[in-house]
């Protein structure tokens, strides 16, 4: 049986993963046999499975229209389990996601595709560097028309749903054929179709899309998952690597690392860290879940200055990694609190080649902290449920003897500010405008400069005014609802009258002018811009090296790393 900690982010996404205990599930064994008179629990188990059977029994027997078996089953399983927590998922026979996160490995062609509104099809967003759809010829912002002849229309299917109809279209065993018809987009906003044929190979997850050398002397390593087996070795290739180039000091970043697979995670600490360190616990309901990981080789380097890059998307096995070189004094990390996800999965296998991924332990980094934000246990009076309050976590200590906390993911030593998101960005980049922006621009740009000589321009930023002006661009600004509202509620309570002029004041200044806001926010709208041109000719690598050049936390960590002194203060009891 294997063991894992997993983050599922946006419902997202973006990727769940996974790890192997020995379970204690035996001790159920004859649990619905057998019991005793008194014992009311087993009693009212067998009692509600007896139900549920009848109930389906009546159901499939005598109810007026036909029903799905294996549908109606499947809901009733996926209900049950939405009492529990998000990460307790039922995997049916025919259901291969399972595999995928556990090796983080899959047959297809190797491309991202979203849901592309304006014209109601799924778009490629971006074919991964060196797989099939890239050498095929594939290209961001291709629309799919056809799959192997089968037309991908949406009919009645929600974005979502559409998007996961093409996705398992595409996917498929390594070495079959996928023919595939797009509309490609041209220079004047036209589409031509084309059509290519693919040879789906087997597809894995790059754990490490980038590392490098961020001057003489420090390293810097982007690891953005460990659901894929082996990825520590990628990690221990780039740190001999950078060591090679110079690097006597390096950066790790783990931002919107959503974890993955539990003993990848320790391998890495083990690289900074003696043999034989307590790294993480286990405890469950029953003895047999409790489990200690410890490191089981020799270190690379036990001296290399560190500092660990985090933030609200670093989860489950990222938070291990963190929070455990944070207890053991090894690390200075730096960001901002990470997500919380302190829970162990455990993998059942099921009847007919069902399995589940059931919740059975949570983990304790060596502090003794466990770093759960949210007890699935508790709700509030209206179902909901709330992370942990500050109020009520508790503290623990470094071995250096810092003070460090629970009940909320992993603090940052050193907190970097976030500046808030505005309002237009969240429009421009959910109804494509960026997206399309860059098609345009890769259209009319062959090539472009290396990523770290590569700028946007003032004419370049120009352009995508302009298209915003030619496709009337408009999104909803929350100060306008508001405003509204007030007025409402004004006339309401009777002030409205005597607040006419200050109203058509307020008014007037809140007039949506688009020319002014997209300058406004140039320095929020001008990175993704940047980034989404650079994405389409150096993958995912030229997307990081891009977002790297104005990086507040990255600058924090070359601050901190620059100052010998500072870092191992940062590192002693206060």
């Amino acid at each position: 049986m294997r063991y894992f900690a997993a983050y599922n982010i946006y419902g997202m996404r973006k990727n769940s993963k996974l790890m192997g205990i020995c379970a204690g599930f035996l001790l159920l064994g004859g649990l619905f046999f057998g019991f005793s008179k008194g014992d009311d629990r087993n009693f009212q188990i067998v009692k509600s499975l007896d139900v549920f059977n009848s109930v389906f029994k009546e159901l499939d027997m005598f109810y007026v229209d036909s029903i799905d078996p294996k549908e109606v089953v499947e809901y009733g399983i996926r209900a049950m389990l939405a009492k529990t927590d998000p990460y307790t998922e039922y995997y049916p026979e025919e259901d291969n996601t399972l595999k995928e996160m556990t090796t983080g490995k899959f047959g297809g062609i190797g491309s991202v595709i979203r849901y592309y509104s304006p014209r109601k099809r799924v778009a490629i967003i971006e074919p991964s560097e060196g797989n099939p759809a890239a050498e095929a010829g594939l290209k961001a912002g291709d629309i799919i028309l056809e799959i192997n002849g089968k037309e991908m229309v949406q009919e009645d299917r929600t974005p979502n749903e559409m998007t996961s109809h093409v996705s398992d279209h595409l996917r498929g065993e390594p070495g079959t054929l996928c023919v595939i018809k797009v509309d490609r987009p041209t220079s004047d906003s036209t589409y031509v179709p084309m059509e290519f044929k693919i040879t789906r190979g087997t597809i894995r997850t790059n754990p490490v899309p980038y590392y490098g050398m961020l001057n003489d002397s420090i390293g810097y390593i982007y690891i953005s998952t460990f659901s894929v087996e082996g990825c520590s070795k990628e990690v221990k290739r780039a740190l001999i690597e950078l060591k090679q180039k110079g690097a006597s000091s390096l950066v790790v970043d783990l931002r919107g690392n959503g974890g993955g697979l539990l003993s990848e995670a320790v391998n890495v600490v083990n690289f900074f860290v003696p043999k034989g360190k307590e790294i993480v616990k286990t405890k469950g309901k029953f003895k047999q879940m409790d489990h200690t990981y410890r490191t089981m080789n020799e270190p690379i380097d036990l001296e290399i200055p560190l500092t660990v890059l985090v933030d609200g998307g670093t989860a489950s096995a990222a938070e291990i990694l963190s929070g455990s070189l944070q207890d053991l004094d090894r690390a200075v990390i730096i960001g901002n609190r990470t997500y919380g996800k302190g829970l162990v999965q455990t993998l059942r296998n099921l009847p007919y080649n069902s399995s589940m991924k059931i919740t059975t332990a949570k983990y304790y980094i060596p502090s003794g902290r466990c770093v759960q934000a949210i007890d699935y246990s508790r709700r509030n009076a209206d179902g909901s449920i709330a992370r942990t309050p500050d109020s009520l976590t508790h503290v623990f200590y470094t071995s250096a003897g810092r003070e460090v906390r629970d009940g909320g993911g992993i603090r940052p030593d050193i907190e970097v500010k976030m500046e808030k998101t505005p309002n237009i960005l969240f429009y421009l980049v959910n109804e494509d405008m960026i997206f399309d922006y860059a098609t345009q621009y890769v259209i009319q740009h062959p090539t472009i400069a290396a990523v770290k000589d590569f700028q946007l321009t003032d004419a370049d930023y120009a352009a995508f005014k302009a298209m915003m002006k030619k496709r009337n661009f408009t999104y909803d600004r929350q100060s306008e609802k508001m405003l509204q509202n007030l007025k409402e509620m004004a006339e309401f309570e009777g002030y409205l009258d005597s607040a006419s002029d200050e109203f058509a004041a307020l008014e007037k200044k809140l007039q949506h002018n688009l020319d002014l806001e997209l300058d406004r926010f140039a320095k929020d709208i001008k990175p993704l811009i940047a980034e989404e041109i650079v994405k389409r000719y150096y993958y995912e690598k030229g997307a990081v090296q891009e977002t790297m050049k104005d990086d507040p936390d990255l600058k924090k960590a070359l601050e901190v790393l620059q100052r010998p002194e500072d870092y191992k203060g940062m590192l002693k009891m206060k």
